[in-house]
C-alpha cells in the first residue's frame, strides 16, 4: 500500500495486496521465447489484432497516502512514456463498494481498458465480472485480486516485506517484545505481510514476542492502539510499520508525546521498520527517528500497469519466466499472472540514492 492510506475524516483503509514467492525456471533460457516473462513485444504472445488504443480508465484507493499521492502523480507521466490515452484518474476514497461503482462508471463511458488499485481483494471481483462481460481488459495494481479475470496484477513480493522487516529486527535486538502494526486483514497485502513477519520471527529469532496491532491501514486506529499497548508494555523493543504513508506519523508522535522517541544510537531507542519507501520515511532514517523502510515502487507500478494494459487492449499475453526490467512473472493460485517488482531494503546506508522513488517524488 506500497503498497503501498489515511482515512480522510473517516481514514479508511489501504490495499496493498497479496504475492506468491517464485523464482523463474533455470529451463527458461532454452524455451521460446514467449514462454519467458520478458515485457518486450517480442516476448509476448497475441491473442488479437487490435491495435492498442483507446481510452483507459485509473482507478485510484485512496488518496490521503503520500504514497498513493505519488503514485497519482506518476501516473499521467508513465501513460504518456507508454503512449496510453487515459483519463483522468478516480479516487474510490477507501470505499469498497464505491470502488464496484467506479468501475461500472468508466465502462459506461466506453473504456477499452481499465487499471485498478484494488480495496478488497474479494469485493472486486464483482468489478472484474462487469469488466469481462464488456470485454475490457484489466489490470491490477498492488494489489491481486482473489478471484477474478485479469490481463497481470503488478506489484512486488509482499511476502518479502514481512521477511525483510522481521530479519532487519531480529538482526538488531536479540531479545524482547517487538510490535506488528498490521494493515487490513482483508485485504492480501495485510495478510502476506502479517503472517510472513510473524512466521519468520517463529522460526528464525524464537527469543523475540511478538505483539500485533490490527489497524487496517487507518492512521488513528494505529495510534490509540499503539498508545494503549505502550501503557501496558513500556519495554518495546522494536516496530514493523505495514505502511508508512498510514503509520509513520501516527507511530512517531505516540511515542514523542510518551518520551519514547530515541534515536538511533542513544539509550532506548526503538527500532522500527516501515514499508512504502515514501520520502518521509527517508527523512525519518536520516533522522535516526526509524532505521529502515522496504521500498514500493510507486513509479514502477505506474509505468508497468501502463503497459500491460496497453498489451493487453492489443491482445497480447504474458508466460511466467523473468522480465527485462529485473523481475519475475509468477503464476499465483488463482490462475493469475503477477509481475513482481523489485522492493528495496533502504537503510541509512542507501537512503540518499537517486534511483530511489522516494528521493525524487515530488
Amino acid at each position: 500500500m506500497a503498497g503501498s492510506t489515511v482515512r480522510n475524516g473517516r481514514q479508511g483503509r489501504r490495499l496493498t495486496a497479496w504475492a506468491v514467492r517464485a523464482t523463474a525456471a533455470a529451463a527458461c533460457g532454452t524455451l521460446a521465447l514467449t514462454a519467458c516473462g520478458s515485457t518486450k513485444d517480442t516476448g509476448a504472445s497475441s491473442a488479437g489484432g487490435s491495435s492498442g488504443t483507446g481510452k483507459v480508465g485509473v482507478i485510484l484507493p485512496l488518496l490521503t497516502s503520500p504514497f498513493w499521492q505519488s503514485y497519482n502523480d506518476y501516473v499521467p507521466k508513465m501513460a504518456k512514456s507508454e503512449g496510453v490515452d487515459a483519463l483522468k484518474t478516480v479516487n474510490s476514497n477507501s470505499d469498497p463498494s464505491q470502488q464496484i461503482t467506479d468501475i461500472n462508471n468508466e465502462l459506461n463511458q466506453g473504456v477499452k481498458g481499465l487499471v485498478v488499485a484494488p480495496l478488497d481483494s474479494a469485493a472486486i471481483e464483482a468489478g472484474l465480472a462487469q469488466a469481462e462481460r464488456k470485454g475490457v481488459p484489466v489490470v491490477a495494481v498492488d494489489v491481486a485480486p482473489d478471484k477474478g479475470k485479469v490481463a497481470m496484477v503488478v506489484r512486488a513480493d509482499n511476502v518479502a516485506y514481512g521477511e525483510k522487516a522481521c530479519e532487519y529486527l531480529g538482526a538488531h535486538i536479540t531479545s524482547g517484545k517487538v510490535v506488528q502494526i498490521m494493515g487490513d486483514l482483508a485485504s492480501v497485502n495485510g495478510r502476506d505481510r502479517s503472517e510472513a513477519f510473524r512466521s519468520c520471527v517463529k522460526t528464525k529469532y524464537p527469543k523475540l514476542k511478538v505483539l500485533e496491532i490490527p489497524a487496517k491501514w487507518e492512521s488513528d486506529t494505529a495510534a490509540s492502539k499503539l498508545d494503549t499497548l505502550l501503557n501496558a508494555n513500556p519495554d518495546i523493543k522494536g516496530i514493523y510499520m505495514q505502511a508508512g504513508g498510514v503509520y509513520l506519523a501516527p507511530t512517531l508522535q505516540t511515542l514523542k508525546s510518551k518520551g519514547m522517541l530515541k534515536a538511533a544510537g542513544q539509550a532506548g531507542h526503538i527500532v522500527i521498520v516501515s514499508n512504502d519507501g515514501i520520502s518521509q520515511e527517508f527523512d525519518a532514517i536520516r533522522k535516526g527517528e526509524i532505521d529502515a523502510t522496504v521500498s514500493q515502487p510507486a513509479d514502477a507500478y505506474a509505468k508497468y500497469g501502463m503497459y500491460y494494459i496497453k498489451a493487453a487492449m492489443a491482445g497480447k499475453t504474458f508466460k511466467p519466466g523473468p522480465t527485462d526490467h529485473d523481475s519475475t512473472i509468477v503464476k499465483l493460485p488463482s490462475g493469475i499472472l503477477e509481475d513482481q517488482l523489485p522492493a528495496p531494503l533502504v537503510t541509512k546506508d542507501n537512503v540518499d540514492d537517486p534511483k530511489l522513488w522516494g528521493n525524487t517524488a515530488k
